[in-house]
């Protein structure tokens, strides 16, 4: 298991992963994502990012993500928007390790 960040070459996988988990949540009629709409908001106009988790050279999950600020604390932080591991990838630990991941990169990014 490896973890990745996504390139604008992904957006047709991110997409993928989008409608999996609105299928899983019973709101496939919400989705009007395209793959140029993402790669203009997320790869373009840099607002949010996508990490996949691999298993081998395939994508087993994603997690997208952006940076918010909170006024009260005063620093920035991140916001995690979606958080989806395939069904057949689930019990592997995969969720978790894109969690620690964001954990790592929210200290990083002097979030924590």
């Amino acid at each position: 298991m490896t973890i990745r960040t996504a390139s604008s070459e992904d957006c047709g996988k991110i997409l993928h992963f989008i409608r999996q988990l609105a299928e899983y949540e019973h709101m496939s009629d919400e989705v009007t994502a395209t793959e140029e709409l993402l790669r203009e908001w997320i790869f373009e106009k840099k607002k949010a990012e996508v990490l996949f988790v691999m298993e081998g050279d395939t994508e087993a999950g994603f997690a997208l993500f952006f940076h918010n600020f909170s006024t009260f604390l005063g620093k920035a932080g991140i916001y995690l928007e979606d958080l989806y591991v395939l069904p057949q990838y689930r019990h592997k630990g995969y969720g978790r390790a894109l969690l620690q991941r964001l954990a790592q990169i929210a200290m990083e990014s002097g979030c924590g």
